[in-house]
């Protein structure tokens, strides 16, 4: 049942996905403050989708301690989940983007039509000169700037990963972080199509004011981060576990 729900899904999320990039295509003619419908859409859609057709259900816990106005959010990566969620929560994202993804026809294009920050992995540590002024300049103007602090999906209870990235957008930038935990990759595992059913939980902690060395900053941010979606993972577990003596 798992794998035929699963899908299912996967055909109506992808196919949901490629439709509403071919019918959206007028927005490149309207100012880009417009057009948010089209992600904060497909980001409801998505999430409607998960629980209808695979059984998996979401939970925003802390959206009380998001500040007003731009700021920097770093959160947990275990699934492509959170990429789109964080449309429904964050105030029109930036996301920090690898740049090869703004290659891709069409979601290429969107991401360069809604002003996502496009980020040279190649270039290592010069890559930063560039996406300081970009994510400055989105939190200036009232953007949420997205980043994943490990950079990449990483399994459930995996050691943490964190890169320099982070720390010195903190530095720069000068806007609280908002550091984010959750528990998908227990329900939508990477690599691999299957998706388990139960409830994802996404949890806004407090944010950290700038003004930190740069490593009581690091040493902060991973321990909340970390702290809190181990919690979470341990949480889906249980409801896993109760799901399984209930069958």
């Amino acid at each position: 049942m798992i794998y035929f729900r699963s899908l299912v899904f996967n055909i109506a999320f992808y196919s949901f996905l490629i439709l509403l990039m071919v019918f959206a295509l007028p927005i490149f003619l309207l100012p880009w403050k417009w057009v948010w419908w089209v992600p904060t859409t497909w980001a409801k859609a998505s999430l409607w989708m998960l629980r209808v057709l695979a059984g998996i259900k979401f939970e925003l816990r802390g959206i009380e301690n998001k500040p007003e106005g731009g700021s920097l959010i770093a959160s947990k990566h275990q699934s492509l989940w959170e990429t789109f969620v964080l449309l429904y929560v964050a105030e029109r994202p930036a996301y920090l983007a690898k740049r090869q993804l703004f290659l891709i026809p069409f979601f290429g294009w969107y991401l360069s039509r809604f002003r996502q920050i496009s980020v040279d992995r190649s270039r290592g540590s010069s890559a930063l000169k560039s996406l300081i002024p970009q994510a400055r300049a989105a939190v200036k103007d009232g953007r949420d700037v997205v980043v994943f602090p490990e950079g990449t999906r990483r399994a459930p209870g995996a050691p943490p990963s964190y890169k320099f990235g982070v720390t010195a957008l903190y530095r720069s930038v000068k806007a609280p972080v908002v550091p984010v935990a959750l528990n998908a990759g227990v329900f939508w595992p990477r690599r691999t199509f299957l998706r388990y059913p139960g409830t994802i939980v996404m949890e806004i902690l407090p944010p950290i004011e700038p003004g930190l060395s740069d490593q009581v900053f690091k040493a902060t941010l991973i321990d909340r981060i970390e702290t809190a979606s181990d919690r979470l993972v341990a949480e889906a577990r249980a409801e896993q576990k109760l799901q399984g003596s209930a069958m």
